[in-house]
């Protein structure tokens, strides 16, 4: 095999997760089970991590960086967090930097009292929005798009809390979840596309909202429904009411909480997802499938494509490659020569399983395709016969703007390269991605609907259900303020 020397980035192998919402209604401990279902919710975002509750007289803050359970696991902490309402949030940043400041949820004193508020997704106008709201006197002390929703909420003529949140909403535009904490009425709002999720849960008579019901398992509670897209659920009085002011829509939720961000065991739209992950395996299979030895997942994004894919085929499965749990971003950052190591850190090939075997290696998504350059040649060094490269999704061409870290278009391989190239680029055998259709077809529906699609799918077509209003290209800004991110205060 004829060697290739590229240059590579930092090591980022995936595009980043959302954040993490979570909020408990009237119960004991609402704090402590906040920062439960946080913990369920931790895979959504590691950068950090904030519960406030209230006691019916005063609101309480905790924020922090870094991981649930490094932050909200002893008594004294949680104690700083009394009440029997609590929200809680996951942040990985997508708008602003990573500062104490940005972390949520972000509270406010209005004319009609306190308001607290947690989001997972990303505003297509926020910096219009902003650049308004400044020339209009409004300070900011974030720099994160979150906080324009507080300012609009503050700044509406409107009398009542859910009238102001309502106001806001209106003048928003992009991808969201949200829930609010307004005394002792928790509410949520899904956009009305739905493309960010929302679920509602009930312990005993509290009620629950989260981005995925893997938190409402954890405490115990049990799953009533999803948030619809564009309905704002207002829970008061351990009673639920709904509204849905928005013109209505059909719902496109994003795509990629089906083939990555959602916990295997969560549910969406009435299957778990690691179901839909086997049927794009099984898809991925019909479409693709080839003579070879053992079927392989790079763990633990394509082990269940891979069983999928397996299970079709009848090709053996085996863990060619083992991954290393405890490796955490605080080890891999501050040291280049440590980073440089890239994949090694974390994955290791078996040796002696994958030796003098033709492999297909499965995995969800390719994104700049370094990772995968790298773990094809860890198993050609540890003695692979073939590795066929097969990924149980489409091609990714386009940035996202609705809350995930994606790269540019302009570091998107399959953006820039052509299948074949891709697969020259990575030293693979041979390579094929999962075509749009049979995203589709795993999920359930015949093919894509062209005219109306079902799905948020724009990472490979290219179909943005919301047009972006602020620049949000290839020189995209993503700062909102003057003072340096690096900055806390």
């Amino acid at each position: 095999m004829k060697k290739q020397k590229i240059k590579f980035k930092n090591y980022n192998p995936k595009i980043k997760e959302e954040c993490g919402v979570f909020g408990i209604s009237n119960t004991k401990d609402a704090s402590t089970l906040a920062a439960l279902g946080l913990h369920a919710l931790q895979h959504r975002g590691q950068e950090g991590c904030g519960i406030v509750s209230f006691d019916g007289k005063h609101y309480h803050s905790e924020k922090r960086f870094g991981l649930v359970g490094d932050n909200f696991n002893k008594e004294k902490v949680l104690k700083k967090l009394p009440g029997n309402f609590a929200i809680g949030h996951n942040r990985y940043s997508t708008t602003g930097g990573t500062t104490l400041r940005n972390v949520q949820p972000f509270f406010a004193d209005t004319n009609a009292g306190g308001i607290v508020v947690a989001h997972n997704g990303n505003l297509t106008n926020a910096i219009t929005l902003r650049q308004k709201l400044v020339r209009d006197g409004a300070i900011f002390y974030s720099t994160s798009d979150t906080e324009t929703i507080v300012q609009l909420i503050a700044k509406s003529k409107r009398n009542k809390k859910i009238d102001k949140i309502i106001d806001a909403l209106f003048q928003i535009q992009g991808a969201y979840a949200l829930v609010f904490l307004t005394q002792d009425t928790l509410i949520g709002v899904r956009d009305p596309y739905g493309i960010r999720p929302l679920v509602i849960g009930k312990l005993n008579n509290s009620y629950i909202l989260a981005s995925e019901t893997c938190a409402l398992d954890i405490i115990g509670a049990k799953f009533i429904r999803e948030v619809e897209n564009g309905e704002i659920v207002i829970i008061d009085n351990n009673k639920l009411k709904s509204i849905k002011p928005f013109p209505s829509k059909k719902q496109r939720p994003c795509v990629f909480e089906y083939i990555y961000f959602a916990r295997p065991d969560s549910i969406l739209n009435g299957k778990c997802a690691y179901e839909y992950r086997k049927n794009f395996g099984k898809e991925l299979a019909k479409e693709s499938s080839l003579d070879v030895d053992l079927v392989v997942p790079v763990p633990d994004s394509g082990n269940a494509a891979a069983i999928g894919y397996s299970q079709y085929t009848g090709n053996n499965f085996d863990l060619g490659l083992i991954r290393n749990h405890y490796v955490g971003r605080t080890f891999i950052e501050p040291v280049q020569k440590i980073r440089s190591l890239g994949v090694k850190l974390k994955l290791n090939a078996n040796k002696s399983t994958i030796k003098n075997k033709k492999i297909v290696l499965i995995d969800d998504s390719l994104v700049r395709g370094t990772t995968c350059f790298k773990i094809v040649k860890m198993l050609y060094d540890a003695g692979a016969k073939e590795v066929h490269v097969r990924i149980a999704s489409p091609e990714i061409k386009y940035p996202d703007f609705y809350g995930i870290d994606t790269p540019t278009k302009s570091e998107l391989l399959a953006a820039n390269k052509s299948n074949k190239e891709i697969c020259k680029y990575i030293n693979a055998k041979s390579l094929k991605f999962l075509t749009i259709n049979g995203v589709y077809k795993a999920m359930g529906f015949e093919k894509r609907n062209q005219t109306y699609p079902q799905l948020t799918d724009h990472y490979f077509t290219g179909d943005y259900p919301v047009k972006p209003i602020d620049n949000l290209g290839d020189d995209k800004v993503t700062q909102l303020s003057l003072l340096s991110v690096a900055s806390n205060n």
